[in-house]
């Protein structure tokens, strides 16, 4: 769809190690199972960035630039982040992948594979006339946020992974006279509740993110009651 219209989509990654993924699924399931759901999630992104036909980059902290090459393999290029945190993470990859043609970036985070390639593609196509197109969650988060130049101090560092993450976006973009567009809400997957919510979406619709899938009906979570 956008291979030849000077896109690429940044996948916010980090090296699948116990306790360093998905923290805060902690109180429900082991870290192993962790770590194998977190693998899951990020090959399905993989896939819906394959099914976009889009130029895509992982970005990861540099201290897992070699694990998450060796784990994600020669398909895709993995870019370093400067700095420490995910704020910084956003800041780096707008700098390096932003150009003077006006490329398309959106970095889009790893857990988010159910997204479909039509709010995704909608996002690029927004930014034909907005400077920022942001995802936002339904916790108070965003999903995806994208911009065709980088802009210094735009991602506050104190809000990330806080109910006032996207807020404090919307605040910092438009201090700055940014023209916004925002994507449909959506959810990622951070708490447990957030799981057993994916596990009964692709119950019906597995081939939305077929490794996911697999897993959550492997353990039981399709079937479950719970909200």
């Amino acid at each position: 769809m956008r291979e030849a219209d000077g896109c690429v989509l940044a996948i916010m990654t980090k090296a699948p190690r116990p306790g360093r993924v998905k923290t805060r699924l902690a109180s429900a399931h082991p870290a192993d199972r962790i770590v194998t759901l977190y693998r899951a999630l990020v090959e399905d992104t993989l896939d819906l960035a394959r099914l976009m036909c889009v130029p895509t980059v992982a970005v990861c902290p540099a201290d897992d630039e070699a694990d998450v090459a060796e784990w994600l393999g020669g398909g895709i290029k993995v870019l370093p982040q400067r700095g420490i945190g995910l704020a910084d993470a956003l800041s780096s990859t707008f700098d390096r992948l932003c150009n003077e043609n006006g490329r398309r970036v959106i970095a889009f985070n790893a857990d988010s594979p159910h997204l479909s390639t039509v709010a995704l593609d909608s996002a690029f196509s927004a930014l034909a006339t907005a400077d920022l197109v942001v995802g936002p969650c339904d916790d108070g988060g965003y999903y995806l946020v994208g911009a065709t130049r980088s802009y210094p101090g735009l991602f506050d560092a104190g809000a990330m992974g806080r109910e006032s993450a996207c807020a404090a976006l919307l605040s910092a973009a438009e201090r700055r006279g940014l023209r916004v567009a925002l994507s449909a809400e959506h959810y990622d997957i951070d708490l447990p509740t957030d799981l057993v919510r994916l596990a009964r979406e692709l119950a019906r619709e597995p081939w939305r993110a077929s490794r996911t899938a697999a897993l959550l009906v492997e353990w039981g979570l399709s079937d479950t009651d719970g909200a």
